[in-house]
């Protein structure tokens, strides 16, 4: 039997502030898994106007490769382990061919987005539709519906609200057997971690578990009222089709 069908691959599909990170710590626990973080920001940052205001930029596009096609083949060919688990942003995806989510499982992470913006809006001061991400999930959920591919839609909060059963349910559906160490991970970061994490993963960082869900409490900045009216029906469309 070939790699192809040996290795079970999956392809997460998050925008950004969504506890993605948390859920690659969680698979990062299994002895069964190699996780990677980001393998497409370096291409997305070079093909696309967010270089000019995310941190880390010029790291980010000295240590990583800049061509899409290429780590799209990487990613294909990876053996090492009998899970893969990579972790991406849905808008990094830019225009590359999406025939290549044939070979996995797909997951389409995604949050609240007035939560999800009051946070963003701590790094990225001025996001848009297209740093946000949710545009790009409903072009996803579509492309896996047309083309009959096994998808899920997560929903951070879901998941944080209890973790163990949902870690249990997500399993079943990519078709692993759960693994309780995935509740759990030290402190501090992690060797898979990307070189962007130093303006990232500081909450993560601190963290040795899922926290427990928390609705936030800080006032919505009104200037991000339009972006916000404009990713709620976007939002409520993936909320149809969530595990």
């Amino acid at each position: 039997m070939g790699g192809m069908q040996t290795t079970k691959r999956i392809f997460v599909w998050s925008g950004p502030r969504n506890i993605s990170t948390a859920l690659m710590y969680a698979f990062a626990q299994r002895t069964d898994t190699q996780v990677f973080d980001e393998p497409l920001y370096g291409y997305y940052l070079a093909h696309s106007p967010a270089k000019a205001y995310h941190p880390g930029t010029e790291d980010i596009l000295r240590t990583m490769e800049h061509d899409g096609d290429r780590v799209v083949m990487a990613m294909q060919k990876n053996q090492e382990k009998p899970v893969l688990f990579y972790k991406n942003m849905c808008h990094h995806l830019l225009d590359l061919n999406r025939a290549f989510m044939k070979q996995g499982f797909n997951v389409i992470l995604t949050r609240e987005p007035r939560e999800m913006l009051s946070s963003f809006r701590e790094v990225i001061a001025k996001p848009a539709m297209n740093d946000v991400g949710y545009q790009a999930q409903v072009e996803l959920l579509n492309y896996f519906r047309n083309e009959s591919l096994p998808f899920v839609v997560v929903d951070s909060k879901d998941l944080l609200l209890n973790p163990a059963g949902y870690l249990e349910r997500l399993c079943e559906r990519i078709g692993i057997p759960f693994d309780p160490a995935m509740l759990s991970w030290e402190e501090g970061p992690r060797k898979e971690d990307g070189i962007w994490a130093p303006y990232w993963y500081s909450n993560v960082h601190r963290s040795t578990g899922f926290a427990p869900y928390k609705p936030k409490d800080v006032p919505f900045p009104s200037s991000l009222e339009p972006l916000l009216a404009a990713c709620q029906p976007l939002y409520e469309k993936l909320m149809e089709c969530k595990l």
